[in-house]
């Protein structure tokens, strides 16, 4: 399957929120993401992802690991995703370096995630705030087949619209390589 995804930098992002609050209940959650990667740097080289996120929401905490192959859509950056919950984050980073993969990096998003049905599509919309990085993000995705991302990407452009996200404000910028740029 297919991760369908367009990301925007928000200019506005109470007035977001609000359309986002209407359409949705907002599931407020903390991501500890940490991207892992082999010493030679090939998973990167590859555009492929290694990713263990620890979810804090208000009620539980829960562990995903993730696995991202290379973007399938340019324009977008979408890719195929692989996730499964894990029982034990410790266990997966244990795991995970004794496979011999190292730490790339790790850094906390801050997240209102909204599910709902647009374009007769389950859809995720996601407001995104990275303590290290300035402003505000907005993620729209949904999950499809190879041969559907075109459509998947135009009804995301449609929900984005809605929100009143421009064209211009979309983004391939991503968060490990901002983090890391506000690291050196």
């Amino acid at each position: 399957m297919i991760e369908a995804e367009l990301k925007a930098r928000v200019h506005d992002p109470e007035a977001v929120m609000q359309q986002l609050d209407e359409r949705a209940t907002a599931r407020v959650e903390v991501y500890r993401d940490t991207y892992y990667d082999r010493p030679d740097g090939s998973l990167e080289k590859a555009d492929e992802e290694l990713r263990v996120r620890t979810v804090h929401g208000p009620d539980s905490t829960r562990t995903v690991l993730t696995f991202k192959g290379a973007a399938v859509d340019e324009a977008s950056g979408s890719k195929p995703e692989h996730e499964t919950t894990v029982a034990d984050a410790e266990a997966a980073h244990a795991i995970l370096r004794g496979l011999g993969h190292v730490v790339q990096i790790a850094f906390e998003k801050r997240c209102r995630n909204y599910d709902f049905t647009a374009c007769g599509r389950q859809m995720l919309a996601t407001l995104v705030r990275v303590p290290e990085i300035d402003g505000t993000f907005l993620e729209v995705e949904t999950i499809v087949d190879e041969d559907d991302v075109p459509a998947a990407l135009d009804d995301i452009r449609a929900v984005l619209a809605e929100l009143g996200i421009a064209p211009e404000d979309l983004t391939r910028e991503t968060y490990t390589g901002a983090v890391a740029a506000q690291r050196r």
